[in-house]
């Protein structure tokens, strides 16, 4: 569960986030759309800890996420994936190791655990036998999914299985 209350930021003086409220159940998708610098990215970032607010609260599981540092923030980041725009792949590692980044990075994983799930992200993703590639040699859209791939694949908590829903 993820809830917003009261939420308020500003840049220089320029307010972003005024009062936003909302609530996001288990099992519940939500989008957020809006026009260009209307705050959808500093909304994100709110939600993982990336930044503070100036006012208002950040609620991850039940647990008020804005007094907490950045050690305490450690683990409820890992309850997000991250898909960013340009895809954002590393240009020297293959697809393969491109979405096993994150497992390698944060888990206590085996190499036959991650393989697995590389292997089902990258099938789920539309990617299936793609993993030796390098970023160079996949289309703009395969890239997307790639990235969509690495988000999904370090996130095992909110998921009942390799194709289970996800935040």
């Amino acid at each position: 569960m993820i809830r917003i209350a009261s939420l308020r930021k500003s840049f220089d003086g320029a307010p972003v986030l005024e009062g936003v409220d909302f609530e996001i159940r288990d099992g519940e998708t939500l989008v957020i759309i809006g026009r260009s610098g209307g705050g959808k990215s500093v909304l994100l970032k709110h939600l993982c800890g990336l930044l503070k607010p100036d006012a208002g609260e950040v609620w991850v599981d039940e647990e008020n996420i804005v007094p907490l540092d950045e050690r305490q923030l450690s683990p409820i980041r890992r309850k997000f994936g991250f898909l960013f725009q340009g895809a954002a792949l590393f240009d020297s590692m293959s697809l393969f190791e491109n979405v096993a980044f994150p497992l390698r990075e944060k888990r206590d994983l085996s190499e036959n655990e991650i393989t697995q799930r590389v292997e089902e992200a990258l099938e789920i993703v539309g990617l299936a036998g793609a993993g030796r590639k390098k970023p160079a040699e996949l289309s703009g859209g395969m890239k997307k999914r790639a990235g969509l791939a690495r988000a999904v694949v370090g996130t095992p908590e909110t998921r009942s299985g390799p194709t289970g829903s996800t935040r």
